[in-house]
């Protein structure tokens, strides 16, 4: 190398290059301004007033800047953006969708992860990011009573972290070689969901070439849970009918309610039928931790076991950052049988023992894959199954805190409780004994969805809604370690206030019988 080759590349300066000197300075800063806003977050609106004009005024509308600014002037800008325009789920009354209040060092994780930036679809791109993976995976399963030495890896959410084991459930039981010759080749596949399944179902049923209509949506009782009589029915059918049951999706958590599906039943008609046995318990299966003498334990929780993949979110109730799901299959050599595939221009050592090496992008869809597992690693490691044990039993109880609170409220009604999610609603005392009536109940859809607009809009509380036998319902699901059972008698308050003043605004003039 000359020396004026030596010399350009010794005084290079690129724009995004930052001196240690001044992303020591910069990064001090953020954390001193992020630490201030963590500790503020209660005293500040759940979500404050926000409009897609307002926010982009906030953020300047000229167009792509010709020269750069410093990097701590920006951040110091994009801090005030985010602390004062976002929907906070660290907020302790945050309780909407299944959306954790995160844990302060998976941030800080996520900061490490990023400043080595492992890829960890190949163990030689992330070496000790893929073992790191490897031990969550396996801490994740024996925390919920799975086998530790299944396989699985991390995915960006729910609706991967069930995919991965939909396709690996569709390439193993499927009879013919579907993977080359496509479905046209064989029969009609079925799928096997309860009337609550998320709806990532319906995506893999599109995506993966089955079409929506091969999901057979098994009815649920007054509790939500699938009928298993009814699955077995309807499977038998099938059958006759010359198509290929292949797989069952149970719930161990459901999205509207919690509801926890009759699991070992399912997992019994699933082996008397040889079908693939799903669990999506991307919400609730961490609950199976509980010690079985709690008084919050779910025995069907126990059919997590019997199952031949799982699907867990740590980003819900494991406290982590978006984003992290978790995909479990009892089999691991099934991830590389559906997954694994070598062009000539990849070239990665493999094998399927316990202690070599793994290669990400042949247990998955990714190939480039960001360092996940890094924040739910640590906050493993910080809280342990104990910390862990006790923030979900807290949860539940503030939940049930919540029930307990507007069953004792005269206009509020407690409707559902099942793990950490609630619902109610509003009724107003003089409506209270004419709920069943047509009138009465339509125009109490339309109260309490004008109620959950106003709440969400209003930033005291943050729900969301689920519909149960054709009710409008306010749902608080609570995956927030920030959250006691003051904030509970708070929300109920809350909710009764705001649904006087709805109910005041809206009631018609004339009679809600119909009367004049």
């Amino acid at each position: 190398m000359d020396s004026a080759t030596r010399q350009q590349i010794e005084t290079r300066r690129a724009a995004l290059q930052m001196s240690p000197e001044e992303f020591r300075a910069a990064g001090h800063k953020l954390v001193d301004e992020i630490a201030a806003f963590l500790e503020s977050i209660p005293r500040r609106p759940v979500i404050p007033p926000v409009s897609p004009q307002a926010l982009q005024q906030a953020m300047g509308t000229d167009s792509l800047p010709e020269h750069g600014t410093p990097a701590g002037v920006l951040l110091e800008d994009a801090a005030r953006l985010l602390f004062d325009h976002s929907l906070l789920s660290s907020h302790p009354r945050f309780w909407g969708y299944i959306n954790a209040g995160p844990a302060p060092i998976g941030a800080l994780a996520d900061l490490l992860a990023s400043a080595v930036n492992p890829n960890t679809g190949g163990w030689i791109l992330a070496p000790i990011g893929s073992e790191i993976e490897r031990q969550t995976v396996r801490w994740i399963a024996e925390l919920i009573g799975y086998p530790p030495d299944c396989g699985g890896l991390l995915a960006s959410g729910g609706n991967m972290a069930n995919f991965i084991p939909f396709l690996t459930a569709k390439r193993t039981k499927v009879d013919w070689p579907a993977h080359e010759s496509g479905l046209r080749a064989g029969r009609q596949l079925r799928v096997y969901g309860s009337s609550e399944t998320h709806t990532w179902i319906h995506k893999a049923a599109d995506l993966f070439g089955l079409g929506t209509e091969a999901i057979r949506w098994i009815p649920c009782g007054h509790d939500q849970r699938m009928n298993p009589d009814a699955l077995r029915r309807e499977i038998e059918r099938d059958r006759d009918a010359g198509d290929l049951p292949f797989l069952v999706v149970g719930q161990a958590g459901s999205v509207s309610t919690g509801a926890v599906d009759p699991l070992p039943r399912i997992a019994a008609i699933c082996r008397e039928h040889n079908l693939w046995f799903h669990v999506d318990g991307a919400y609730g299966a961490v609950a199976a931790a509980l010690p079985a003498s709690s008084p919050h334990a779910v025995p069907d929780l126990a059919g997590i076991a019997e199952a031949d993949s799982i699907a867990v979110d740590p980003h819900k109730w494991l406290y982590a950052p978006l984003e992290a799901g978790c995909a479990l299959v009892r089999d691991r050599r099934l991830l590389l049988r559906t997954f694994s595939h070598r062009p000539p221009y990849y070239h990665f050592d493999e094998g399927d023992g316990e202690h070599d090496m793994i290669n990400y992008f042949e247990h998955g869809l990714q190939n480039s894959r960001g360092f996940r597992a890094l924040k739910v690693w640590l906050a493993l490691r910080q809280a342990g199954r104990e910390g862990y044990v006790k923030s979900i039993m807290d949860d539940i109880g503030v939940a049930q805190a919540l029930y307990r609170a507007a069953e004792t409220h005269p206009e509020l009604e407690a409707v559902t409780q099942a793990l950490s999610i609630t619902t109610l609603r509003y009724v107003p005392q003089d409506l209270r004994s004419k709920r069943e009536s047509a009138a009465v109940a339509e125009y109490l859809n339309r109260l309490n969805t004008e109620i959950l607009d106003r709440l969400q809009r209003g930033g005291e509380a943050f729900l969301t809604n689920a519909v149960v036998d054709g009710r409008f319902l306010l749902r608080a699901c609570v995956v927030n370690f920030r959250s006691t059972p003051a904030d509970a008698e708070a929300v109920a308050g809350i909710v009764a206030r705001v649904g006087c003043d709805a109910d005041h605004d809206l009631r018609p003039i004339s009679d809600i019988d119909g009367n004049s």
